[in-house]
Formats: structure tokens, sequence, C-alpha cells
């Protein structure tokens, strides 16, 4: 069986998608049939994306129209590839530049091939669900002030978890340095379609926004927008570093879907929407029923988006691995992610009451399987402060070697350790191996959770810097 076949194999069976993209599978969509037959090139009267004069011209200013930027391209390889042209825009060869720590990987590979020097700004930490939250104000003034040279601050909100920063204040102070803020607003490009979500970034003074449509609109896969506000960014250097990033043969298929989604949010968005909150309101108003398992409702000190459904079994006696398992086998249920002590869901405008039902339903009857259990004392422990020895520049250049993981305390990360989902690195190429850091792989490797980076064969290794460069 190929690829294709496996695909439509599984699209025919009953597994209900809490995940991405954000279309949910939903055929209605496809009115034009096989989209074999609408894969073209740049032929005559189909414009050109990385020079747009006519219709794909047009389609972004009914873009910038809907979200309410200055001007939005079309990006058609991912949010990454966004990210890495915002980055280089807004950079040039070894600067500085601040970023969060809980920024996905795409904005260290900007990091990387600009051979930047990174000041990292760190999280906040929510004990009860055990997540990240958002980035302070303050913390990102403290660095500014810290780090004079630095030319951008890129920071990621929403979280992968719905968490929200507070990006009016945070741009306020970016500005007052005479700096770049960007904005990774990946999961947060419905934020714009209902007053129940947190505001857009691209509303609060950000710079430039990228927005991944995929994950929460209807919108194919690999599919993303990029939004700019403002005088500080060059924009001729951002749209030539675009077509650097993004494929020299876009796919039309894929720019026809965000044209769709477009069309969508402007003709049947509002009502749409507002059934669609109803139901998450609804959903939040039922959990309530539920004894052991939480759902994650607020926060404290930061906004949130309610389409984020973290269900949590912490202080029970399943792991959130296992409660992932349990949806997906015995209930067909395809969560985004699983945690060492959570599930994450994703909804979208997209989604069905029948679809939450079967999700509620599963959760009823799970909530009564599971029993309490002493509150666990192993924990995740987030983001803390890593010494950074190299930068991902330098570290690249560094010859490597494995080594067993009671060896590597005291050295350089040679690569990238991380969960995917979401992507967030544990460790960076160059970042100082310590006590912490070990542990903390050992725990989401007991969680029984994939920890992508090490080499597991007669041991754990992991990879780290040897000493001496390369060539």
């Amino acid at each position: 069986m190929n690829l294709f076949e496996k695909l439509e194999e599984y699209g025919k069976r009953d597994y209900y998608p809490f995940h991405m993209p954000g279309h949910k599978r939903n055929i209605s969509l496809l009115e034009a049939g096989n989209p074999y037959k609408i894969d073209i090139t740049e032929i005559d009267g189909f414009d050109n994306l990385h020079e747009p004069e006519d219709i794909l011209k047009e389609e972004m200013e009914k873009a910038a129209r809907l979200f309410g930027s200055e001007e939005t391209y079309f990006l058609i390889n991912g949010s990454s590839c966004g990210l890495l042209a915002a980055i280089s825009a807004c950079t040039t060869h070894q600067d500085e530049i601040i970023i969060a720590r809980n920024c996905h990987k795409s904005v260290y590979h900007g990091v990387l091939i600009n051979e930047l020097t990174p000041f990292y700004i760190y999280p906040q930490k929510e004990d009860k669900f055990g997540i990240n939250l958002g980035i302070l104000p303050e913390d990102v003034d403290n660095s500014l002030k810290e780090h004079p040279k630095a030319k951008a601050v890129v920071l990621v909100s929403p979280t992968y978890e719905g968490i929200v920063s507070d990006i009016q204040r945070i741009a306020a102070i970016v500005h007052s340095y005479g700096k770049i803020l960007i904005v990774d607003e990946a999961h947060g490009a419905h934020f714009p379609f209902h007053s129940e979500f947190p505001k857009s970034a691209i509303g609060c003074g950000a710079d430039i926004v990228i927005q991944s449509i995929h994950k929460t609109l209807p919108a194919f896969t690999q599919t993303a927008l990029l939004h700019i506000q403002g005088e500080r960014v060059n924009r001729g250097r951002l749209g030539r570093f675009l077509s650097v990033f993004q494929s020299t043969s876009p796919s039309y298929v894929l720019m026809a879907g965000i044209s769709r989604c477009m069309e969508f949010l402007e003709k049947d968005g509002e009502a749409c929407f507002d059934k669609y909150v109803k139901t998450l309101k609804n959903l939040y108003q039922e959990a309530e029923k539920l004894c052991r398992i939480s759902l994650l409702d607020s926060v404290s000190g930061f906004e949130r988006d309610i389409s984020k459904l973290v269900v949590s079994v912490k202080n029970t006696s399943m792991t959130g691995r296992r409660f992932y398992d349990i949806l997906l086998q015995r209930y067909h249920l395809q969560m985004e992610m699983a945690q060492d002590t959570y599930v994450l869901a994703m909804t979208s405008v997209f989604d069905t009451v029948e679809g939450f039902g079967r999700l509620f339903s599963a959760l009823l009857e799970i909530d009564k399987e599971l029993f309490d259990r002493t509150e666990d004392k192993e924990k995740g422990r987030g983001f803390w402060q890593k010494e950074l020895l190299f930068t991902p520049y330098e570290a690249s250049l560094m010859e490597s070697i494995k080594v067993p993981f009671d060896r590597a305390i005291g050295k350089a990360a040679a690569g990238y350790i991380y969960l995917y989902p979401p992507g967030i690195p544990l460790l960076c190429p160059g970042e100082r191996i310590d006590k912490e850091s070990l542990e903390e792989i050992l725990y989401y490797k007991r969680k029984g959770l994939r920890v992508h980076g090490i080499t597991e064969e007669n041991g754990i290794f992991i990879s780290v810097i040897a000493g001496e460069r390369a060539g």
C-alpha cells in the first residue's frame, strides 16, 4: 500500500481530528473536485507569487483588509518560511537578537543561518497544569536594557496551549528602544474573527506577524500569512528574503486554498464563528461535571485562547501519553499532542457538534475509571536559564561526538533536543548541558513521550561538541 492509498483508507474511517489542519478534512471545501485539475504553474493570466501584479496581488490585498494589516503576503512554505524571512530581513550577519526561549525551532534556524547571537527571555510557568505561560513585558524591557545592540525581538503568542502575552505593552517597550517586534502568531490566525478570542498581535503594534492559517482556519497544510505594519521593517528587503525562502514553484493548489479560506471568512465567517464559540463555551460548562479530569479554563496574568483544549489528568492514575492512547485507540479521537500530564485538542470553526459530543462522552467515561494519587513529585521543569557556551552557528562548525548521558554534564549540546509536537527545543546547540536538563529528558521518557535528538542503542547517548572546529 502506498502513501496515497493509506491516506484514502484512513479518510474513510471514523477517526475524528482534534488536530490541525483547521479544515478538519471537510470535503465540501473541494467543490472544484480533483486538485490535479487546478495544479498549474505561472502561466498567462495567473500572476506570479514572487512578483504579484494581478490576481495574487488582489488576493493578498483582500487578506490584508480581512485581518486588518497594512500589507499581507501569502506563504506556501508555512509559518517557518515567514519566520526565516522576517529574521533575515530585520537583522544582518552576526547581529544580536532577543528571542523567547519557547519559540519554535524555525526561529532557531533563522538564528543559525544568519550567524546571530541570541539572548533568551524565559516564559512564566503555571504549576497546576504544568504548562508554560507567556512573556512578561518587564522581562522584555530588562533584556533590551542588557542587550542594546539587539536588532529585533521575536516572541511566540499564542503558545501551543493558547497562552497570549501582552503584545500591546511589549510592542510599546520594543519600539521605545527603536527595535522591531516579530510575533509568531502561528496558532492565532482565528483571533480577528470573534470577540471571545484574544486580540491579534496585528492590532497590538507588532511590526511583523506570522500566522499559520492551516492550523486553526479551513486551509491546506503548509499555508500561512505574513503581515507587516508600520515603517520599521524594510519591506523591499523582506520581499527579497521571502523569495529566498519560498519555493520558486509555488503551488497554485495551496494558494487557491488560501483564497477559498479568505472567501469563507468574508462571506460566512461571522455566523460560523458565533456558532463555534457557543459550542466551545458549552463544552467548558459541561466539563465542570468531570471529577478528576480537568479542562484548562483560564490562567492568572495572561489571556487565553479558548479554542485550545488542554485536558489534564494530573494527579490521577494516568499519564498524558496513556490518556492520548486511550482516546485514540478506544474512541478513535486523534489528539494534537500528548504531554506528561495532559493532552491538547486543537479545535477550529470547522469542528462539528458531533465531534465535540464524542470527545465529551469519552472524557466522562474515562473520568469514572480514574482514581486519585498522591501529587506527582516528578515535574517537567519548563524553561530555565542555561549557559550559552557557543552560538548555534559556532556550534554548527564544531566537531561533535556521542557520549553516554552520564558523561554529558558540563559539555555543550551539538544539536537540538525536543519533543515534537510542539517543536520547542529542550536544549539548543551550544547550550551547556546541566544535570537538570538530563533529568528533564529522562522525566519525559518515563512519561512515555518521544524525545527527539538523542540516540538509544545500548543506553542513551547525546551528541556534544568535541571542542574542535570542523575543517
